[in-house]
């Protein structure tokens, strides 16, 4: 009998690209990258926009083919709704150095202090890119070099404020599967890990920062393929 494949869904956050995945998804094999850079031109809600790109970029697959969702940073928020809206078996749920979603009822799609600032930066309604939120030497470290910096850079929306006042529902059920939590960081727990200790997931760790996955893509995508 010929094993069911295996696809990796890679959700990158949507307050940057598809490139932050890109050089892991060379490293899995049948990877799959959805892109939600057309939230910046879309009206809310949004987290059914999500759904519908992740639905949309795993179409192709053979209907055997099981998933993986794996997401990064503010993409984990949408994990729930994702796995409601798949109609294809979802093995697990990864969490990459990611927010991680209420327990039940709505998440808010960023934390409190997120929103502050976002008001406070926002022009006419709309952010400016992710990156220039912070000084560019801080941005800097994130990469592994300066053209992976300029092509993630190159990519990122401006997302509209009302993005980051959403409320995204957390459907009943949607973790009867193995979940687990991959920080980037140093020794001892953040406060995400800790969280996902509690609901009993796996959690792992690889020291780096919040974008490791661009500059040890061989190490994260074989961290991946563990906690499948």
């Amino acid at each position: 009998m010929t094993p069911v494949r295996i696809a990796h869904v890679l959700m990158h956050s949507p307050l940057v690209g598809p490139s932050t995945w890109a050089p892991v998804a060379r490293r899995l094999p049948n990877a799959v990258v959805p892109s939600f850079l057309h939230l910046a031109d879309a009206q809310p809600p949004f987290w059914p926009l999500v759904s519908q790109a992740v639905t949309t970029a795993v179409a192709t697959l053979p209907p055997e083919v099981e998933v993986v969702l794996v997401g990064h940073s503010n993409a984990g928020r949408f994990m729930p709704v994702v796995v409601d809206a798949l109609d294809r078996t979802v093995k697990g749920c990864i969490f990459v150095d990611a927010s991680l979603p209420a327990r039940e009822g709505l998440t808010d799609a960023v934390s409190p202090a997120l929103l502050d600032a976002a008001r406070r930066k926002a022009d006419g309604g709309r952010l400016p890119p992710w990156s220039q939120w912070w000084d560019e030497a801080e941005i800097a470290s994130l990469f592994p070099d300066a053209e992976t910096m300029r092509a993630v850079c190159d990519e990122q929306p401006r997302l509209p404020l009302s993005y980051f006042e959403q409320h995204i529902p957390v459907p009943a059920g949607w973790d009867d599967r193995p979940c687990g939590y991959l920080m980037f960081g140093a020794d001892g727990d953040d406060e995400k890990a800790t969280d996902a200790r509690g609901r009993g997931w796996r959690v792992e760790r690889m020291r780096g920062l919040h974008l490791h996955q661009l500059v040890e893509p061989d190490a994260v995508a074989t961290m991946i393929r563990k906690m499948e």
